[in-house]
């Protein structure tokens, strides 16, 4: 068939329309993002190769107190002649060698994360195969997308539907019809489903803990859930954690997912965008029912889609989308994830790559924007594994786009949204003392008496800190 030139996913739909992988995951029931509600941070290294994760993890995540790392799509895929980065979200094989390196090198990866203390989730692809015809990049070719190198035209949909979705507002053709002409997998076979579970035990068995479920809106959530119970238990005796990808859309709605995982929060991104783009003391107000309920969200200020169409912040917004992600590790609501991509000018451009489209190492400021390392955030993850589980407290707004707030008396954090510097007075629970700013090493310091607090701001800037910092 002719290929499927514009596979952008959601870039070259209607935003209502889109719904391909952006951010969801595996993760059963009971289990959580961490069983220490001080590690819960992800880092999403978003097309980070598998020797550079690990470095990040041992070098970084790890000393940093990051909980986990959520890394690409680990199976072989279409290789791109042009190099886009959405090929790898096309499956030709479930072998583990793909565009960032070999299965030995993916091993490596999760022993090193493991070693460092940080999880690892991958993302899993478990709707639909490739729909472009070619080579993958580990030599594996396809010549029709309904017989790829894992089944046979008998376990897609193409018999309950043999055309791309047109009608976002109904249900079944939502999760039986193709995305993008993506051909669709028959989870209500028995067979697909276990083929689906085996591929996700192979990655558990290299120490993997968990899966973010792309396009999970487009499977059933009854036959999802029976790939999701058909899991291994990771190498520390827990159920892998599963977060899921459902893009918002009339049907099916998130809550049906609650069962087999958590689900990223779209709405959550939207908000903060609209508050950092305005007046951030909107955000005294934050949540509410037009968020997913916390205990069920993975929130984040962007990822590998909404960053390209435009939907939410980027690191194109400068310090602004850095202040976005200092309040979302602040708060207390749902698992945060802090992303970390490759720059771009062409949506549909590849990451730093060789000749052959393999990503190269990830180089800082040379073509990667690496906000994981950003001291204001790294200093955040910090600050939000000593504040725990303790309730947002004295919320203030002493001036325009200016705030602060506290987690009770664990912590305070103040954020000036502003393009000028600020000086304000912040009431706190902190107990009286002096303490270091966690945001830049602790070079500043911050002194409360009688439970009030006098910061200087620096324009889109912000001060943290906490008693365990003294």
């Amino acid at each position: 068939m002719t290929p499927v030139r514009q596979l952008t996913r959601r870039i070259t739909l209607p935003l209502a329309a889109t719904s391909l992988a952006a951010a969801a995951g595996l993760s059963s029931p009971s289990a959580t993002a961490a069983e220490d509600p001080a590690k819960d941070v992800i880092a999403n290294l978003w097309s980070w190769n598998w020797k550079s994760v690990g470095s990040e993890c041992t070098d970084v995540l790890g000393p940093a107190g990051y909980g986990a790392v959520w890394v690409a799509p680990p199976a072989e895929s279409l290789a791109h002649p042009d190099g886009h980065w959405w090929d790898i979200y096309q499956p030709y094989s479930y072998q583990l060698s793909g565009r960032f390196g070999s299965e030995a090198d993916f091993a490596a990866m999760a022993d090193a994360c493991n070693a460092a203390g940080v999880k690892v989730y991958t993302d899993a692809v478990v709707n639909h195969t490739g729909a472009q015809t070619g080579t993958g990049y580990a030599g594996t070719k396809v010549t029709d997308k309904y017989r790829p190198a894992m089944y046979e035209k008998a376990d897609y949909n193409v018999d309950a539907c043999d055309r791309t979705i047109t009608n976002w507002d109904d249900k079944w053709e939502v999760q039986h019809c193709e995305l993008l002409e993506l051909p669709d997998l028959k989870t209500s076979s028995v067979s697909v489903r276990e083929k689906l579970t085996g591929y996700l035990n192979s990655q558990i068995k290299l120490g993997v803990s968990g899966f973010r479920v792309d396009a999970a809106k487009h499977i059933p959530a009854d036959e999802l859930q029976s790939v999701v119970d058909g899991l291994q238990t990771t190498a520390d005796g827990s159920k892998p954690y599963v977060f899921h990808e459902v893009y918002p859309g009339k049907t099916p709605t998130p809550d049906e997912y609650y069962g087999s995982g958590d689900v990223l929060d779209f709405a959550y991104a939207d908000q903060l965008k609209a508050a950092f783009q305005g007046d951030i003391a909107s955000l005294k107000d934050f949540g509410g029912d037009n968020l997913l309920p916390g205990e069920n969200a993975v929130s984040f200020v962007t990822n590998h889609d909404t960053e390209r169409n435009g939907r939410h912040l980027t690191y194109k917004d400068g310090d602004t989308a850095v202040l976005a992600n200092v309040f979302q590790l602040g708060w207390k609501r749902a698992t945060p994830a802090v992303y970390a991509g490759f720059t771009f000018t062409d949506p549909e451009g590849s990451p730093p790559a060789d000749g052959n489209g393999f990503v190269t190492d990830t180089k800082c400021g040379d073509g990667w924007y690496c906000l994981d390392r950003d001291p204001r955030v790294t200093g955040m993850v910090g600050w939000r594994a000593a504040v725990g589980d303790a309730d947002v407290t004295d919320f203030q707004s002493p001036q325009a786009n200016v705030i602060g707030f506290g987690r009770g008396a664990k912590g305070f954090v103040a954020i000036n949204n502003s393009g000028s510097a600020a000086t304000a007075e912040f009431s706190t629970a902190v107990p009286d003392g002096t303490y270091a700013n966690a945001l830049d090493d602790g070079e500043t310091k911050v002194t409360v008496s009688g439970g009030k607090a006098k910061l200087d701001l620096p324009a889109k800037g912000a001060v943290a800190f906490h008693p365990e910092a003294g």
